[in-house]
């Protein structure tokens, strides 16, 4: 038996072995209408509607044990703690089911099946026996090792014709059931695969310390169970041109649909010509693999019913005739709910995960989910909120990662916000000898150095050589050869710290000046109408008092100019020793200058009379102005030369709102062309219209100099340009559409003021380094590179987040493992040079199942949106989507050749760490960059992709796929947070009110028959009716309802980089469509197909590949 882990295959049983009858529910007839798939092109293949308990079931102790004959519905049977009618992320159950205690044994004689070492079975042996369906799922114990992958589907059964297995074979998916727990040994798979991965002679499975508990099981020889009768074969003869082995790759997927939970069969299920009534289970009872407390399972019920159609999912799927060729009630399409669930993987890990504290002690651990709230301890490798990897164990060969195709990838966030009960990486100052570094690669001390020679000498983790330890820092090791200072010194006994830096490294060799702040305010007709200029001037006045200090100042170094402009700039000394500001104009913006020095950047405090007196005036004095034109270029221009002539880095914040249309270095026109969309051309839509800014971003680089844009347009702006000096200096970009002070102030005030006053690193420079054997080889973010190694940033701050890709360059070893080491050298906001260090070591591996069983999808999704949306300034977004899908493929492909059980290819079986890989990929390509709906504009687009190149693995886990909140389920005692249901239309009940987040938008929809009392409660009004949706913020009730939502929306306000301005939806509203649109599991507008049709469309893919 080619053996594998946890595994969860979806798929369809194939033709029966002599003297094992095949039972099949629901096959097609014909004249089923065809379902086209979307925008992937082509008919769908025939997938199995079946569902099974998409994770771990609760046991409740003492509970007796039940047995489910599935051939009689009456008896259909559901775990679910809510009474009927209420929706807990799936469809209401019916009755109500005993649980299981944790201890049932597996068989009636209550002796579990002893599984030992097999030998070879005979050339025609039978699989797992379909009396083996019935077995559900098993628990595990601590000590289990970690998933490997999870099938979808029952065991199938072959009969063997060839010595091995065809690799076509019917699409259809079934079941989700729980995979294998305490395999006690490691998994055959590439690397040192079994000589036939897939043939019939069975590779002898190694000792099991529990009995497995699979219903994927594909691969098992086993005897049917005590108790069990065999039912008689049945004969049926092959259908035209198939043989009963598979189908040849041109033909479509057969029906062997199996039951739905909690429904009544459409017909009778005894009696029926060619359909068999399903064996009976006794003595398979289903034991949790994991309790998850609190959490009700995505889906609940026994196997063996059939359901109902899901509402919005009429389409039935074609098939072919099956093997029985009696005509069968027409079959259902494949379940929502028998797919994997994000929410139930997200509630898992935060059961299993956040109760613990995650300690970096061991190498090539994965850490919790980005949606698990815990606690890290750093205990020598950098924590999870500075890094985070694709993969912790990294294939040893090249060749091995070009079979699997996974992408060896780091999202690093260097100065990530960390939580109040967690350190900030401790400052390390080593005199003015600087940081102790490797002499040949420059690496920083850090944990993984090893000292030798009675700690004279220190040999390098990442190039092996040996440099000479300094008399300073010499120190005597103990009797392990750890030095005697190990746990005084944080560079030798944590992940993650910083060194003060040296002058050596100084720009010039001259210690920097602190930075500076300068507010370029445009004053044009549309940014006085608005409203914009008078809300900003008048909160500028105390905004200045939260400018970036370090630790305990009093003051921040930090000083600050005024600039306002249209089509000439005005600059402004606010002198102290001035009794009003004096205003130079400079009109010759074709050779930008900076009128004076003296009195333009000054400290806030001694100036503080006159700054407030200039931000009175401005709205005054251009209070009647009807300038329209405004330029651009020259105001980035007039900032830069001002930091130049003050000598120090630091920031522009400037508020556009129009096109830069007037006569000056980079004016530009409008190119919007909705007509390109979807065209060869649709690329210069994303493409800077002008080299200018290019070559004005390169000079701000050098100088330090970060640009943060706030914009305010009415109309086509060209973000793709405007952004592109934001991008590469690592500053932030704001959109504010349509603006009015009255109803987006509150959103862009609490922006600025993040803005303003968030942790930033200035004039800055990060270099990954890696042990022998893989190099960092690309970058993915808001940074400029001007050499292959250096990403450079005028700054960067707490929210920005870089991805690395990693490539092999020679052999990586099992024994040492590979280790990362980010450096970033930066300006502090007093103008100390500083180098915050994280260090990251990753375990290496021989076998494909090692490196899929230690993955993390969230993060490799970060890194395909990123290599997706700097795909689109040179392809098509056609092709763009093609390579996506066809990488993911080749990822579930590989596994599903390598490390899964040799079963038929109509099953989709996918590695447990990867069993969300379709539904957030799907999510990916349907966004508004990559598939936009008419609606969304250009400027949307670009600002979109901007937006997303820098955000870090929790922001687009969340962007991709929303948080989707049932309000009305809120426990108004506790603090915490209703569980999230599935994003899709079908969750939503109309009795119910729901919030929906992604981080940069807001929803609370709310149903139209849902309890006027909790209408009144949140909303005060006395019906659904008076319920007014321009509100963008709840009234202030006194009542534990309204209490607990608006602390619920300001908490996940808290958690997001970016403030959301809430909208109120009712249901069938016109704003609706706009809700609907993040609702990922649905098909979009835009043409973006549904979770469930595209899992049924990688499955062809993978398939293709496969065959």
């Amino acid at each position: 038996m080619n053996q594998q882990g946890h595994m969860a295959s979806y798929g369809q049983p194939q033709p029966g072995y002599q003297g094992y009858q095949q039972f099949a529910y629901n096959q097609h007839t014909a004249g089923v209408p065809t379902s086209q798939y979307g925008p992937y092109n082509g008919p769908v293949q025939g997938y199995e509607p079946t569902a099974a308990p998409q994770g771990p079931l609760r046991p409740t102790p003492g509970a007796p044990p039940t047995s489910l004959p599935p051939s009689t519905a009456a008896q259909s049977t559901a775990y679910n703690q809510y009474g009927q009618g209420d929706i807990q992320n799936g469809p209401a159950m019916t009755d109500q089911m005993q649980r299981f205690p944790v201890s049932q044994s597996y068989m009636p004689g209550g002796q579990p099946i002893a599984y030992q070492q097999y030998a070879p079975p005979p050339s025609n042996a039978q699989h797992l026996p379909n009396q083996m369906a019935a077995m559900q799922i098993s628990g595990s114990t601590s000590n289990a090792p970690p998933p490997i992958s999870q099938s979808y589907g029952p065991p199938t059964s072959h009969r063997q014709t060839t010595a091995s297995f065809p690799p076509t074979g019917p699409a259809v998916y079934t079941q989700y059931s729980t995979p294998l727990q305490n395999i006690s040994s490691s998994i055959p798979q590439a690397g040192n695969p079994p000589q036939q991965p897939f043939s019939g002679q069975t590779v002898p499975a190694s000792t099991f310390t529990s009995p497995p508990t699979s219903t994927g099981l594909t691969g098992m020889n086993l005897p049917p169970p005590p108790g069990v009768s065999r039912p008689t074969a049945m004969h049926a003869p092959p259908l035209p041109g198939q043989s009963q082995t598979g189908f040849p790759p041109s033909q479509p997927p057969t029906g062997h649909y199996p039951p739905q939970p909690n429904h009544r069969p459409a017909a009778p299920q005894t009696g029926v010509p060619g359909v068999v009534p399903g064996p009976p289970t006794q003595g398979f009872q289903v034991h949790p693999t994991q309790p998850s407390q609190g959490f009700i399972p995505q889906q609940n019920g026994s196997f063996g019913q059939m359901r109902a159609p899901q509402p919005n999912y009429a389409a039935p799927y074609t098939g072919t005739p099956s093997y029985n060729s009696q005509p069968q009630p027409q079959q259902k399409r494949l379940d929502p709910d028998s797919i994997p669930s994000p929410i139930q993987v997200i509630e898992d890990d935060k059961s299993n995960r956040g109760s613990e504290p995650f300690s970096t002690g061991v190498r090539g651990q994965v850490p919790p989910l980005v949606t698990t709230d815990f606690v890290v301890k750093d205990q020598g490798n950098s924590s999870p909120r500075f890094i985070r990897c694709a993969a912790y164990n990294l294939p040893c060969t090249s060749d091995m990662a070009k079979q699997c195709q996974v992408p060896l990838t780091a999202v690093i966030k260097p100065l990530a916000t960390l939580p109040a009960d967690e350190a900030p990486p401790y400052i390390v100052d080593h005199g003015e000898t600087g940081p102790i570094r490797c002499n040949r690669c420059k690496a920083y001390m850090c944990p993984y150095m090893q000292f030798i020679e009675g700690g004279r000498r220190f040999q390098c983790a990442f190039c092996s050589c040996v440099t000479e330890v300094p008399l300073h820092y010499f120190q005597h090791l103990d009797h392990t050869g750890k030095r005697m200072d190990y746990y005084d010194r944080p560079e030798l006994s944590l992940g993650s710290y910083e060194f003060l830096a040296t002058v050596d490294y100084c720009k010039n060799n001259k210690i920097p000046n602190p930075p500076a702040f300068i507010f370029m305010i445009d004053v044009s007709y549309n940014a006085l109408k608005s409203g914009l200029v008078h809300l900003l001037c008048e909160e500028l006045k105390t905004l200045l008092d939260y400018l970036p200090r370090e630790g305990n100042a009093e003051e921040s170094a930090i000083r600050v100019g005024f600039v306002t402009y249209n089509k000439v700039l005005h600059f402004y000394n606010v002198k102290s020793s001035l009794a009003q500001p004096q205003m130079m104009v400079v009109s010759d913006i074709a050779d930008m200058f900076v009128p004076l020095l003296d009195g333009f950047l000054v400290n806030v405090n001694e100036s503080r009379a006159v700054i407030n007196s200039l931000l009175e005036q401005i709205p005054e004095m251009f209070g009647d102005t009807r300038e329209t034109e405004t330029v651009f270029g020259p105001v980035i221009q007039a900032g830069l030369e001002a930091l130049k002539a003050a000598e120090c880095a630091g920031k522009l914040f400037i508020f556009h709102s129009t096109l830069p249309l007037a006569e000056a270095p980079g004016k530009l026109k409008n190119r919007d062309d909705k007509k390109l969309i979807n065209t060869d051309k649709e690329k210069v839509l994303f493409q800077p219209q002008t080299n200018f800014y290019n070559n004005l971003a390169k000079e701000c680089v050098a100088q330090g100099c970060c640009v943060d844009l706030f914009l305010f347009p009415n109309q086509y702006v060209d973000v793709a340009t405007l952004g592109l000096v934001t991008y590469q200096t690592g500053g932030s970009i704001y959109k504010y559409t349509y603006f009015q002070a009255q109803a987006d102030g509150e959103r862009f005030l609490n922006d600025l003021h993040r803005d303003v006053r968030k942790v930033i690193g200035f004039d800055s420079v990060m270099r990954v380094r890696t042990s022998t054997g893989i190099r960092a080889t690309d970058f993915f973010g808001s940074f400029y590179m001007s050499n292959t190694t250096d990403v450079e940033l005028a700054a960067l701050d707490c929210d920005k987040a870089i991805t690395v890709e990693f490539k092999h360059d020679d052999k990586l070893n099992e024994d040492n493992g590979a280790q990362i080491q980010c450096a970033l050298l930066y300006t502090s906001c007093s103008g100390q040079r500083r180098l915050r260090i994280h260090n990251l070591s990753l375990n290496c591996c021989t076998q494909l199942a090692d490196l899929y069983r230690n993955c993390e999808t969230d993060t490799l999704i970060n890194y395909f949106v990123k290599l997706a949306y700097r795909g689109v300034l040179s392809n098509p977004t056609k092709t763009v989507r093609e390579t996506l899908i066809n990488q993911s493929a080749q990822i579930l492909a590989c596994y599903r050749k390598n490390c899964a059980s040799p079963s038929s290819a109509g099953q989709l079986i996918l590695p447990e760490c990867m069993k969300l890989l379709p539904v957030y990929l799907n999510c990916v390509l349907k966004n508004d960059v990559l598939q936009p709906s008419a609606e969304v504009s250009t400027d949307d687009r670009a600002y979109t992709r901007q937006l997303v190149i820098s955000m870090d693995v929790a922001e687009t886990s969340v962007f991709f796929y929303p948080r989707l909140l049932p309000v009305h389920k809120m426990d108004v005692d506790s603090d915490d947070f209703p569980v999230a249901i599935r994003c899709s239309e079908e969750r939503l009940s109309k009795g119910g009110i729901y919030l929906l987040e992604n981080g940069l938008n807001l929803f609370i929809w709310v149903g139209m028959n849902t309890q006027h009392d909790l209408i009144q409660s949140i909303f005060n009004v006395q019906s659904f009716g008076q319920i007014d949706s321009a509100m963008s913020a709840l009234p202030m009730l006194d009542n534990p309802y309204s209490k607990k939502l608006r602390s619920m929306v300001d908490m996940i306000r808290a958690q997001r980089p970016r403030f959301m301005k809430l909208i109120i939806v009712k249901q069938d509203d016109k704003m609706e469509v706009l809700f609907k649109h993040f609702l990922m599991e649905d098909k979009s507008a835009s043409g973006g197909a549904s979770y469930v049709d595209f899992l049924c469309h990688m499955h062809k893919e993978i398939r293709q590949l496969l065959s």
